[in-house]
């Protein structure tokens, strides 16, 4: 989904193509813990970048507080969620929603203990992409990098 392997510095070219980037928190939270409340209050802005990408088929949730706040953008779409589970490597196909698709969040706890090692994170992406039908080759311009920047 980039246009280069690497990245060194901020300014280095790198481009993300037919992919958006996002966090359901916006602040940094005290030990990297968001609360309840930071999620509900953030809520409505991941709803709001989710309604704004038109034609989206596929999402990616990093870890299971990812994971449950798309639910509850699901939830909140009408669509149904019952027995769910955070797995990672799952995909799910969820009524008029982009297929939904989970993976350990990539933190340090779980690289260095080896529960998410990247080929896993790897072989994802690329199961992801090839069910895409590979429609990330876009013009870079056409694709926003949000919420890290």
């Amino acid at each position: 989904f980039a246009n280069q392997p690497d990245s060194e510095e901020r300014d280095d070219g790198l481009r993300y193509r037919g992919c958006y980037l996002t966090a359901a928190v916006k602040c940094s939270p005290p030990q990297d813990r968001p609360s309840k409340e930071e999620f509900a209050n953030c809520s409505r802005y991941l709803r709001g970048e989710l309604d704004l990408l038109p034609g989206i088929s596929s999402v990616l949730v990093l870890g299971q507080s990812a994971f449950r706040a798309f639910l509850a953008y699901a939830k909140a779409k009408g669509a149904r969620t019952r027995g769910l589970k955070f797995r990672n490597g799952a995909s799910y196909r969820i009524s008029g929603l982009p297929r939904l698709y989970v993976s350990y969040h990539p933190s340090p706890r779980n690289t260095h203990t080896g529960k998410l090692e990247a080929w896993m994170l790897v072989s994802l992406l690329s199961r992801i992409k090839r069910q895409m039908g590979d429609k990330s080759g876009g013009d870079p311009s056409e694709f926003s990098l949000g919420g890290y920047q």
